[in-house]
């Protein structure tokens, strides 16, 4: 790994507002919006909250005409306007990526917003992927004023590219709640 990168990311929940918290990568500490309903232990489809526990960082997505590649360790894919993710637990492809049209209940990757113009799939319910569990939880863009997520982990714009500099293979996601 390059010589300022992490093997763990910390999300700490704020005792003050269970829907915020800061993440601790190394030397840089960040303030992020976690799930509507918090952090969770027993995630659903659907909650809001963000799961707890310690994941692996498998991929990373970025929109080419929002920005410059970054620069990460993590493998690195460029949004393609087909592009979704099925969160529909029926679907045989449930907690995976997609290509539109789908038929089935899926986010969309190619967004209006900002929110997905830079995206870290966290290993949240994969290997083997347990229908109904959650699907779709990044490390997103925070919209204006850290409002809360569907149970994703999302800091400011800004500061995304330097916490991607830090990722490579080896990174961790650790959401304690």
């Amino acid at each position: 790994m390059k010589r300022n990168s992490v093997d763990l990311i910390r999300v700490y929940r704020s005792s003050l507002d269970h829907r915020r918290g800061r993440l601790v990568a190394g030397n840089l500490v960040l303030p992020c919006a976690l799930g509507r309903s918090g952090t969770t232990h027993h995630k659903k489809e659907g909650d809001g909250g963000s799961p707890v526990g310690s994941f692996a960082l498998l991929q990373a997505f970025y929109r080419p005409d929002r920005g410059p590649r970054p620069r990460t360790g993590l493998p690195l894919h460029p949004i393609r306007k087909t592009d979704g993710w099925s969160d529909d637990p029926r679907d045989r492809r449930y907690n995976r990526l997609v290509s539109l049209p789908c038929p089935t209940s899926h986010e969309e990757m190619w967004r209006a917003d900002d929110v997905y113009d830079v995206v870290v799939d966290i290993g949240w319910n994969r290997g083997p992927i347990a229908k109904g569990r959650g699907s779709a939880i990044f490390l997103h863009l925070a919209r204006p004023g850290f409002t809360p997520t569907q149970g994703c982990v999302a800091v400011e714009k800004r500061m995304i590219r330097r916490l991607l500099e830090r990722l490579g293979p080896q990174t961790r996601i650790e959401i304690i709640g």
